[in-house]
């Protein structure tokens, strides 16, 4: 074997190992024997084995489709993640096909505007257009707002925060009449997971002050303010270190999975058993579920699991 070949293979091989150590500690979402009755209003729904766009088409059936959410006339905000300069391949952002369905799906159920955002890290203009969304997301009709300017967001008092009192909010989320929470399941640095509670950090203006403040108190505090009507969280490409930015495909597993719920905290708690974590082990799921904000109680939930 040539030495640049072996080199190759070496460190696939590690990576693949790196991924199966700590994607394997704790039981999947889909891995239960549990099972529920196909009238059942299901509290969270776990979509596997599909393409992200057809995952949703699918998942959002078992809440009674879009339209139990989507009304005529409905201006809906759809917030991704969308942080990160980076090519989809590196999971950094949400994936566009995601996006590009729900907006289309948003639009023919009758909503007079959908508009997608996030305050970016990287440059706004280069982010919307590199993690491929911008143009998904005006192909299926919906709109690209920035969030780079603190003239979009509103003071907001946070009555049950108990770090974070006040804060500012982009104001379409104040705005709108439904907001779908779009974040990409990844690792992070500060917070161990980023998923539906976290992507909120994207909504409002000042992220240094949480990050300063005791970031996942802070994250479980703004989710007391801003409550998205339905979360669904990304889990086709999963980077499973070295987040949040995305610095290789080598740290990216295809995990062809998707949450979709209403509850945020059962949201988080499901994708961190996508990601190989006991949701009590990532800080602000459990912070959120002591506040009840919802629960991290899977066990107690009506959970519909498909696999396509």
């Amino acid at each position: 074997m040539k030495r640049r070949d072996f080199i190759k293979k070496s460190v696939s091989v590690s990576v693949a190992a790196g991924a199966s150590l700590y994607l394997g500690s704790y039981s999947n979402i889909f891995a239960s024997t549990k099972s529920t009755k196909s009238n059942t209003a299901y509290d969270l729904v776990a979509v596997r084995n599909g393409e992200p766009d057809i995952m949703f088409e699918k998942g959002i059936e078992s809440f009674g489709g879009i339209g139990n959410f989507v009304k005529s006339n409905f201006k809906v905000v759809v917030k991704p993640n969308i942080g990160w300069d980076a090519a989809p391949e590196k999971a950094a952002n949400t994936n566009p096909k995601l996006i590009a369905k729900i907006v289309k799906m948003c639009k023919d159920a009758g909503a007079s505007e959908v508009y997608v955002f996030d305050h970016t890290c990287d440059d706004w203009r280069r982010t919307y257009k590199n993690s491929g969304i911008e143009k998904s997301v005006t192909d299926a009709g919906g709109k690209m707002v920035p969030g780079n300017t603190e003239s979009y967001y509103q003071a907001i008092e946070i009555k049950n925060g108990k770090r974070l009192k006040n804060d500012k909010i982009h104001e379409l989320m104040l705005e709108s009449d439904l907001v779908i929470n779009v974040p990409i399941l990844k690792s992070h640095g500060s917070a161990k997971m980023t998923g539906a509670m976290k992507n909120l950090m994207g909504a409002n203006w000042d992220r240094g002050y949480w990050h300063r403040n005791d970031l996942n108190q802070c994250i479980a505090d703004f989710s007391t303010a801003c409550k998205p009507q339905l979360n669904v969280i990304d889990a086709y490409h999963m980077m499973f270190r070295n987040g949040p930015r995305g610095v290789s495909v080598n740290d990216v597993v295809v995990k062809k999975s998707l949450i979709i719920s209403s509850d945020i905290v059962a949201a988080d708690a499901a994708a961190a058993k996508i990601f190989g974590a006991n949701p009590a082990d990532i800080p602000y799921i459990r912070i959120a579920h002591d506040m009840k904000i919802g629960t991290m109680d899977l066990e107690s939930l009506r959970i519909n699991r498909i696999a396509l």
